[in-house]
């Protein structure tokens, strides 16, 4: 099996884990190089995770070697770095959100099309067992034709534990930016793609202030809306409802319930790989926790890209392929414009029903 050489770019709060499995989980990957505009953030990397070479980011644009550029920066930096990588020829991965614009993201889409280059996005958390076992009761039938879902993401935002966490309250940021993508695409995993949003929004609290250490005490200038509720229609008919929030101090409200003709499905936070999955039926009593049917339940970001190697070399294509995070992107803007126009946003793109996992994966393949 070939190993892909990866350059990362971004060394910051999520690098550890994607640095962790892509060394010693996946058998198709191997981290080359580490960059960051805090050199000695790269330096720590490559010396805790044994990277051989740190380098700048136009260093590992330029490198022959590296073959999939892994770009985690900040969502202010996805678009620009992305779309230097595509143009220097290397494929990429990037978390998400894609960029901060649905324009921008057609853009990005459109370049590694006409470079012939795979371009992927996080989150790939709905390839783990949890999200991976739900699909398959889906399309197993046992809950029947999908009528409708909920889905929630309720918090106080970040500034109590995020080392620099002004960047969520900027543009590219907020809950729908920042956490809708695991939900979207969870729901796209599920339903395939969307028709029709429509969404409000609103700044609860203008000022935050930060009490993480390292910036504690500072002032942030709330400049995106943090309560986000709205309703989306998919092309097949079922109907979500959905609120994504940085406003609530706490709530019991579930993350995401599938509503079917013959049953209802629990599905387990989409940030996360495993479970719990609960399931009722329409003539079962009360819910029933489901074995997952599916590997990777520990925390495996990075899985997207062993898949994303694995279809370099098959032609197949990547399950967080670029048309699913732009349509997601899309989703994100319809909710926002949807809101400021006061109408119902009418999606213009669409992407394929990702591929589920096969059963029975030996740990380290996809």
């Amino acid at each position: 099996m070939r190993k892909f050489n990866i350059g990362v770019i971004g060394c910051g709060n999520i690098s550890g884990i994607y640095f962790e499995n892509l060394t010693n989980i996946f058998e198709n990957t191997l981290v080359y190089a580490c960059s960051d505009i805090v050199t000695e953030k790269a330096n720590q990397a490559s010396k805790k995770y044994d990277i051989p070479h740190v380098m700048s980011t136009e260093d590992i644009l330029n490198c022959e070697d590296i073959d999939i550029v892994l770009n985690i920066t900040v969502p202010k930096l996805h678009f620009g770095i992305c779309k230097k990588a595509l143009l220097a020829g290397k494929h990429v991965y990037v978390e998400k959100p894609l960029s901060l614009t649905f324009k921008q993201g057609l853009e990005l889409v459109s370049i590694a099309k006409e470079k012939n280059l795979f371009l992927s996005c996080a989150p790939d958390t709905f390839l783990g067992g949890g999200i991976q076992t739900c699909r398959k009761y889906i399309d197993d039938g046992f809950i029947g034709d999908i009528i409708a879902a909920t889905a929630f993401m309720t918090c106080h935002g970040h500034e109590s534990w995020h080392p620099d966490p002004e960047f969520y309250y900027k543009e590219g940021g907020g809950p729908m930016y920042d956490m809708g993508p695991y939900y979207l695409t969870t729901l796209v995993s599920f339903l395939g793609p969307a028709k029709t949003i429509s969404g409000m929004t609103k700044i609860s609290f203008p000022k935050r202030t930060i009490t993480s250490k390292d910036k504690y005490g500072d002032v942030i200038n709330v400049e995106v809306p943090t309560h986000i509720a709205g309703t989306i229609e998919f092309l097949n008919g079922a109907i979500v409802n959905m609120i994504t929030s940085f406003d609530i101090w706490d709530s019991t409200l579930p993350r995401i319930e599938i509503y079917g003709s013959l049953g209802t499905l629990i599905v387990p936070d989409p940030n996360t790989f495993g479970g719990p999955v609960l399931l009722k039926t329409a003539h079962g009593n009360g819910f029933k926790e489901i074995p997952l049917t599916h590997i990777y339940e520990e925390n495996s970001r990075g899985i997207g890209i062993s898949d994303m190697a694995k279809c370099i070399e098959t032609g197949e294509t990547p399950k967080t392929c670029a048309e699913l995070a732009n349509h997601v992107l899309e989703m994100i803007h319809g909710f926002h414009e949807s809101s400021y126009s006061k109408k119902y946003y009418n999606l213009t793109s669409t992407c394929k029903k990702p591929d589920s996992l096969p059963l029975g994966l030996i740990k380290g393949t996809i």
